[in-house]
């Protein structure tokens, strides 16, 4: 959510990022909300002309009455009387148009950085640099599901009898490597000075709205029926919602902090032939890495994100690549993006495995997470967060590129202590 301030006194430059953003039936609430404020704060003015009068008033009442002046006190009742009459006239229409102005403005998106490509979805995002050399192997990779199933390691067919479709079993050697990559990911992040933390995994609905558009809540969330929580779609919303209503000094900044969570999204809609099995699915586990900074180094904390990254997969022998998101395939409240794809030897080509944001001071304003100076200024926190990695996904490249001709899969060095000492997965008769 932008600042009120910025709108009333750029509207144009607001219009301007709405276009950029391919919303251009959002560019009349430019106009409404300039409107609408305009009389919150005719309201609010005369309300605190008619608070001042009143206090004022009583205090000569007071003085009246100390002097037996009773008549003159009462005429002067009367006063206050009509001055509470449209008081309590104003103090809801206030509250009215409050309620619309910041309505209207949640779903007004974020101003999006200059560097920010311009295009209408996905399809414009624009390759930033590649990491490690892609090599596609002179025998056949089978499907993931198959690479899994040969290890004995999943089983959807009794996920689909327990819970539907979009759940799996992980079993064996495939769930023992799950939990070997998420304790790994969680020691890479330790190890670069991120306080590790075990978030909730329910949430309110005012974090909800806090952390997120309208549009995505619609889309990923699950609600608790008959209870004011949500499922988490990624531990970015429990932990950029710890901070809410909270002022930090200074002097704290910046809060590093690396966290891990199940995650359950919706995941609505249908999906291509290399989206069945578990790449796209309602619950998966991921360590994910929150950054609460000063504006001034929120810049700097993005390209940090997304090369801890880069620099976990690579340990791991994946060759990714990095793709910056253009202003059409950006969420309302982010400044700046870019995904983290990681190379598919079998599909030939690269997929997406995380995402990296700077979401400017968006959250900060919804959840009122606030700075003190040292010279005692209070000012907005800037809040950043970026997926370290998320299996059973980022399992699928793993496999495909640790694949071996006679179907065992090898073990990195880095991850073969998490694993038992384990070097290689070998077929199960």
């Amino acid at each position: 959510m932008i600042d009120i301030k910025f709108l009333r006194e750029n509207p144009d430059a607001v219009k301007e990022n709405i276009k950029k953003k391919f919303q251009d039936s959002k560019l009349p609430m430019v106009d409404e909300v300039i409107e609408l404020d305009k009389q919150s704060r005719a309201a609010k003015a005369e309300a605190d002309d008619l608070r001042n009068q009143r206090n004022k008033i009583s205090k000569e009442i007071g003085a009246l009455m100390a002097q037996g002046k009773k008549e003159e006190a009462e005429a002067v009742k009367k006063k206050v009387a009509e001055l509470a009459q449209r008081l309590a006239e104003l103090e809801p229409m206030e509250e009215e148009l409050q309620e619309k102005i910041t309505k209207i403005m949640m779903v007004i998106p974020n101003i999006i950085d200059p560097s920010v490509p311009i295009g209408k979805d996905d399809t414009c995002n624009v390759e930033i640099e590649k990491f490690g050399e892609p090599v596609v192997p002179d025998f056949e990779i089978p499907y993931h599901t198959d690479i899994m199933e040969s290890f004995n390691g999943l089983d959807l067919d009794a996920a689909r009898r327990v819970a539907g479709n979009g759940f799996y079993y992980l079993m064996g050697d495939i769930a023992r490597l799950h939990s070997a990559v998420i304790a790994y990911a969680r020691d890479f992040m330790i190890n670069r000075g991120f306080t590790y933390c075990v978030p909730p995994f329910m949430i309110r609905s005012n974090v909800v709205t806090g952390v997120m558009s309208f549009a995505e809540m619609e889309a990923m969330m699950y609600k608790i029926e008959g209870e004011d929580l949500y499922l988490i779609g990624t531990s970015e919303h429990s932990m950029i919602g710890k901070f809410i209503d909270q002022i930090i000094p200074e002097a704290q900044l910046p809060l590093t902090l690396t966290s891990y969570s199940p995650c359950f999204r919706k995941e609505k809609g249908a999906h291509g032939l290399e989206e069945r099995g578990v790449y796209r699915i309602h619950q998966f586990e991921k360590q994910e890495m929150v950054v609460i900074c000063k504006p001034e180094e929120s810049k700097i904390w993005y390209d940090k994100l997304w090369q801890n990254t880069v620099d976990l997969f690579r340990s791991l022998d994946i060759p990714v690549r990095t793709l910056e998101c253009c202003s059409g395939d950006l969420a309302d409240l982010k400044v700046k993006s870019c995904d983290v794809e990681a190379w598919s030897p079998r599909q030939k080509k690269y997929f997406e495995v995380g995402s990296c944001s700077n979401l400017g001071d968006a959250q900060a304003r919804r959840l009122k997470i606030r700075v003190t100076g040292e010279d005692g200024s209070k000012y907005l926190a800037h809040t950043l967060n970026n997926t370290v990695v998320a299996p059973p996904r980022m399992l699928i490249a793993f496999l495909e590129n640790n694949l071996q001709a006679d179907g065992s899969v090898k073990i990195p060095e880095v991850l073969q202590p998490y694993m038992g000492g384990q070097k290689l997965i070998t077929k199960k008769q």
